[in-house]
């Protein structure tokens, strides 16, 4: 078997190595390659490959080797770009970077043996920018032996409780919510679920299910409603309820799907279980407040945005991570450290769903945001400082019309603040990945890696 990713690598420096050690094992881990072998690629001439030591005073000697190498100060004929065909105006004058990358490889490989990169115990694997800061990309090919995961079993089950659930209900709510739970989605919450049950001795699939679906119908409602309050016309590419049915079947279809999901849990007859999910609901009821309250308050600050995030977004990922391992009696470390891994998850799940707004690609509309006047990381970055700051918060100030939207997504490019956001939310993945590899949490490690890959790989 063969499967294949890309990772995306953003260098701050004009030399700069750059460890890639712990996001290539995710990759592996996040494969469920067990036994076999990684080959990773640079899709840059001026951004090579290596294997060393991560000492930094010997990084500094590979610096410096490069300098002397190929010096910047040196005239090269690859920068005399009037002698060069088919070059675009703004081409770089680096001629020392393709000469540097001599002494690095395009390509290398790594074996891997039970889910492991087999490196000596001072190796890893480096990137080395030669031309920063950039944007890069590596192509990453696995092949080998790899475990069965439980995703796809736990996913057909989760739709059959999803269909079941809808079923019995009466037609006048059934039906707007069915027209969104069968556009799909990704699905992320219920299957975290269906996997954190696995972690406890109590462990049934049946049981597990029902929680998983009652979570989805709950994350489900709060869309629901947000569609309402956001005025949007579509949702996963079909009309949202307020749009086709209107805004009192919305709320009402919200409201209902919100108590039968709480019915559902109850009904499971676990406590600890009930009060972790409706401590959720009441932190997304609250950040849903303020998160309407600062809209248009520009520039915002990170701490008020974090709090926002935490409740309407983190907070049912935390939820389904906790809930479902006790409700397979997991030991309280367990769900500690499944505590942090959804908060995590979900803070960097919203960064990167903040930089879908600027995207043509994602599937959502781009700039929407924007036109709501919703504060995301991205616009508090970039109204922050630097040269695009003033234009930014003029235009921010002013109403807001297509031509607006896309000056204002130019700009927030234009300030580097897509990389600072995007860079901050895979650091948050791995922080999150780091509780999970530190606990082992092998029946499901490898599923919960790629989950958690997955909430940043949107942007990619």
């Amino acid at each position: 078997m063969i499967t294949t990713r890309r990772i995306r690598v953003p260098s701050r420096r004009a030399t700069e190595f750059i460890d890639l050690t712990p996001a290539l094992q995710e990759a592996v881990s996040a494969s469920g390659l067990d036994d076999g072998r990684l080959f990773v690629q640079s899709l840059h001439t001026t951004f090579g490959l290596a294997v060393n030591e991560n000492e930094p005073l010997l990084l500094g000697d590979l610096a410096s080797a490069l300098e002397r190498m190929a010096p910047m100060e040196l005239v090269y004929q690859h920068d005399d770009l009037s002698r060069r065909q088919n070059v675009a105006p703004d081409e770089p004058s680096n001629g020392h970077s393709h000469v540097r990358h001599l002494l690095l490889q395009p390509s290398l490989t790594v074996l891997v043996e039970g889910g492991k990169l087999v490196l000596g115990r001072w190796q890893s694997v480096f990137a080395v920018e030669l031309d920063g800061p950039r944007s890069r990309e590596l192509a990453v090919q696995l092949d080998g032996a790899f475990l069965s995961p439980p995703v796809s079993s736990d996913r057909q089950l989760l739709e059959m409780e999803l269909a079941r659930q809808l079923l019995v209900d009466a037609e006048s709510v059934a039906t707007p919510m069915r027209r969104l739970v069968d556009a799909g989605g990704k699905r992320m919450r219920p299957l975290l679920a269906m996997l954190c049950s696995r972690l406890g001795p109590l462990h049934d699939p049946l049981r597990a299910a029902t929680l998983a679906a009652a979570i989805e119908l709950i994350h489900d409602a709060t869309l629901v409603h947000d569609d309402y309050v956001d005025d949007s016309a579509t949702r996963r590419g079909r009309p949202t309820v307020a749009a086709a049915e209107g805004p009192e079947r919305a709320i009402a279809v919200g409201d209902y799907y919100f108590a039968k999901g709480t019915r559902l849990i109850a009904e499971l007859g676990n406590r600890r279980v009930s009060s972790t999910v409706a401590n959720a609901m009441e932190m997304i009821c609250i950040s849903q407040i303020e998160d309407v309250e600062v809209r248009g308050r520009y520039p915002g600050d990170y701490a008020g945005y974090l709090r926002v995030v935490r409740g309407k977004t983190a907070a049912l990922i935390e939820a389904a991570c906790v809930g479902s391992a006790q409700l397979a009696g997991a030991p309280e470390a367990v769900t500690q450290r499944l505590a942090r891994y959804g908060d995590l998850l979900g803070i960097a799940f919203q960064m990167a769903d903040d930089l879908l707004d600027y995207s043509q690609h994602s599937g959502k509309p781009a700039g929407q945001d924007i036109r709501q006047r919703v504060l995301s990381l991205p616009l508090i970055y970039a109204t922050e400082e630097g040269s695009s700051a003033p234009a930014l918060r003029e235009l921010l100030d002013s109403t807001l019309g297509d031509g607006e939207v896309l000056e204002v997504q130019r700009l927030v490019k234009q300030s580097g603040a897509l990389g600072r956001v995007e860079e901050e939310a895979r650091q948050l993945v791995h922080a999150a990945m780091r509780e999970i590899e530190e606990a082992g949490f092998d029946p499901v490690r490898a599923d919960l890696v790629a989950l958690a890959h997955s909430a940043v790989d949107r942007v990619s």
